[in-house]
């Protein structure tokens, strides 16, 4: 299991080396869609990474992750120098990077609109109380 900020700087970076501009807000949902192929491949037992989903009103957010980025509001991420420290198994990142490259064809209001369509976001997003994206709500929703 690796650490949400770490897999976010491995993101914004494999996004810019292909000229893909990454705002937090598609940050965000492209580390949703990263934990939906991982529980959905192994189990929500072995996600991608242990910081919890929040189900926010743009969809699902890693908080942890939003703070680090929201400086950058809604303009592109530049890539961090300690992108390059990152070190993924070849299995995982195979299972990140075919998600980011599924992901590129669709716009970042498009991801929103997937993502307000599923039951994880639709479920947690309703909870007044309690508004965290488990894993098992996902493995249960993707089965």
């Amino acid at each position: 299991m690796y650490n949400a900020l770490d897999i976010a700087r491995y993101v914004i970076a494999h996004e810019n080396k292909h000229g893909r501009s990454v705002s937090n807000l598609r940050l965000q949902k492209l580390l949703y869609f990263i934990q939906v192929a991982f529980v959905s491949e192994y189990g929500p037992e072995h996600p991608c990474f242990s910081e919890p989903i929040e189900a926010w009103s743009f969809g699902p957010v890693v908080p942890c992750v939003y703070h680090a980025y929201k400086i950058f509001g809604s303009t592109g991420i530049p890539t961090s120098p300690q992108a390059r420290n990152i070190k993924l198994q070849n299995a995982d990142k195979n299972v990140i990077n075919n998600m980011l490259n599924d992901s590129a064809r669709y716009s970042t209001s498009q991801l929103v609109d997937i993502s307000h369509h599923q039951l994880p976001w639709i479920e947690a997003h309703r909870n007044p109380f309690d508004n965290q994206i488990t894993n098992e709500s996902i493995a249960a929703y993707f089965q």
